[in-house]
């Protein structure tokens, strides 16, 4: 863990909004130590030894046995508890070399290593964390989560599972179903939820072997065929008191907290998987001749392959910037005296936003490149004996589990207005003092310095969010509006912010590079993926305010709001189809995702 004492300033969950990030402060994939390499290294021999099998339900077992070995299960669990700890910039490494793997296995390891194991780490007695962390960190024993019923998914408080206490007050009796339980085939432990005497919200450790305990079939599904996914039911299972997780009613803590790792962790996986993807595009548009040439020559194929590395450079960007403030923030609450399991949770608790964030666009980056690649093998992509096809099809479930994008995007609004509400963030000042500036004459001067348009762009992306925000915010305290009910406001907010914080994350990034002699490539190509981002964000952000402005405000409010947007969305005109050849070229030769 890295100390804080030597930054300018670290930034709280969701303030990036409203005050300035600092390139000094960040960490990028350029900051890799030799240790990061070698695990990194490690995850990626896995994957290669393991050739098809993570494609089969089959190997499954086998492959988290292995992993066990590696220690790649344990890496988030204290030694004491038969864990390899590893800090979160290194765990990050090793989830985005896993998400190379495809197929399923990324989804059977998540699953287990976070949503079946962390809950037990962070909300479980110490009995209970010494009985089952061993053999979960070790791969004896598999995980499995089980939330979601068929009449409850985003709304998992609708749950009807229910436990009812015994009359000796001794176990608790268990029935209802579960649906879309990941590893349920071969898990050995079921984290479960229900509601004591229909009511009282609770997590539960349950084993395998439980009488009453049964599982349905293998669900067949559009991809990641080789997890398991099977629906649990319970009949009358009798489960020991001391098998409650966490406090009684209390279960919506563990379900949607440990949530927050969840979502961070599927846009790391994500991010593996856009490179994955990006590198079999790449080396199938060289291998690949038309008219006497390779595909890879063609300027609407050159388009693709760089629209694909700028997008998953601005995720990567992201990525590893959040993984360091959640680490920061870990370490600043242990000296403070919180144990590594308080502390892990809390600090992902702090970056709820972002990790909302990572999950959206992480998903979404991924479809773009697998669509994309599919595209680029024309007919052969449509092949199953292509790795296109499967990538295609198991990558689409990233945008539905652990919460939908689109529950994701209003938990990043939601988020972010209670935090100002309860003064954990100033949105209101600096909202105010973007209202003033409407009122203000416009400045014709342009900023200086190498990266001053970018600054000043993202200084205005922030203002554009505010301006919005704040408008909506006002009309709803007047009574005007209720936001709640304007579902389409919030996510034109979501993707206002989304846009500003990878806008802000590349540009740090960039801005570090510059001063670094180490770098692989000369700074004209990594001021080609910043520009051509900076300028497709312009106009996504100008449209989305726009979009929402007309949508809430009228008369001369709409106006100077709207004259407010045009003042904000000034971002200089880029030549994008050279930036974009030029970072093509630099993949094409490489004949894989290279930055």
């Amino acid at each position: 863990m890295g100390d804080t004492a030597t930054k300018t300033s670290v930034l709280k969950g969701g303030e990036f909004i409203i005050n300035d990030a600092y390139a000094e402060d960040i960490f990028i994939p350029e900051n890799f130590t030799e240790e990061h390499r070698m695990v990194e290294q490690m995850v990626k021999d896995f994957i290669k030894e393991s050739g098809e099998k993570a494609a089969k339900i089959e190997y499954q077992v086998e492959l988290m046995e292995k992993a066990g070995e590696l220690g790649l299960l344990g890496s988030h669990t204290p030694e004491e508890y038969g864990g390899m700890l590893m800090d979160t910039n290194t765990n990050t490494v090793i989830y985005e070399a896993l998400g190379g793997f495809g197929g399923g296995f990324t989804t059977t390891i998540a699953a287990h290593t976070g949503i079946g194991t962390l809950p037990i780490l962070y909300y479980g007695t110490e009995e209970q964390r010494k009985h089952y962390l061993p053999k979960l960190a070790s791969g004896e024993w598999k995980a499995s989560y089980c939330l979601t019923e068929p009449g409850s998914g985003s709304d998992a408080l609708a749950a009807k599972t229910r436990a009812d206490l015994t009359d000796d007050g001794k176990h608790y009796i268990i029935n209802g179903q579960k649906m879309w339980i990941t590893n349920a085939g071969f898990a050995d432990v079921f984290i479960v939820f229900a509601q004591i005497d229909g009511d009282k919200f609770t997590g539960f450790i349950l084993e395998k072997g439980m009488p009453g305990l049964t599982l349905g079939a293998e669900e067949e599904k559009l991809g990641i065929k080789g997890s398991s996914t099977r629906q649990v039911f319970f009949e009358n299972v009798k489960v020991p008191v001391g098998n409650v997780l966490g406090k009684i009613g209390k279960g919506h803590h563990i379900a949607f907290n440990v949530l927050n790792v969840g979502r961070y962790k599927l846009g790391v996986l994500s991010l593996g998987g856009a490179k994955a993807g990006i590198t079999t595009g790449v080396k199938y548009a060289n291998e690949r001749h038309q008219f006497k040439v390779p595909i890879s020559s063609f300027g609407a194929i050159k388009y693709k392959l760089a629209e694909m590395a700028i997008r998953t450079f601005a995720l990567e960007s992201m990525v590893y910037r959040i993984s360091d403030l959640m680490q920061d923030k870990q370490y600043v609450l242990m000296k403070e005296g919180m144990s590594y399991a308080e502390a892990k949770l809390d600090a992902a608790e702090e970056y709820a936003i972002e990790c909302a964030i990572t999950k959206v666009y992480g998903s979404e980056v991924t479809d773009y490149v697998v669509d994309e690649v599919v595209q680029i093998h024309g007919g052969n992509g449509f092949s199953e004996e292509y790795k296109a096809a499967r990538a295609y099809r198991d990558a689409r479930i990233n945008r539905i589990y652990e919460g939908t994008n689109e529950i994701n995007r209003m938990l990043m609004v939601s988020q972010l207005l209670k935090r100002a509400m309860k003064g954990n963030l100033d949105i209101v000042g600096p909202a105010w003092e973007v209202q003033k500036e409407l009122a203000s004459m416009p400045s014709f001067e342009r900023p200086s310095g190498t990266y001053g348009e970018e600054q000043k762009a993202l200084k205005d992306f922030k203002k554009t969010i505010l301006m919005v925000a704040g408008a909506a915010a006002k009309m709803q305290m007047d009574g005007l509006l209720n936001l709640k009910e304007e579902q389409e406001i919030l996510m034109n907010v979501a993707d206002m912010m989304i846009d500003t914080y990878l806008a802000e994350s590349t540009l740090l990034r960039v801005e570090k590079l510059s001063g670094m002699s180490s770098k692989k490539y000369g700074q004209e190509v990594y001021d080609a993926l910043l520009r051509v981002f900076f300028t497709d964000a312009t106009d996504r952000i100008q449209k989305n305010a726009k979009d929402a402005l007309v949508s809430f405000a009228e008369g001369d409010l709409l106006k100077t709001l709207l004259m407010g947007l045009r003042r904000f969305g000034k971002y200089p005109p880029t030549n994008v189809k050279n930036a974009r050849r030029l970072i093509a070229d630099k993949l094409i030769e490489a004949d894989e995702y290279c930055f």
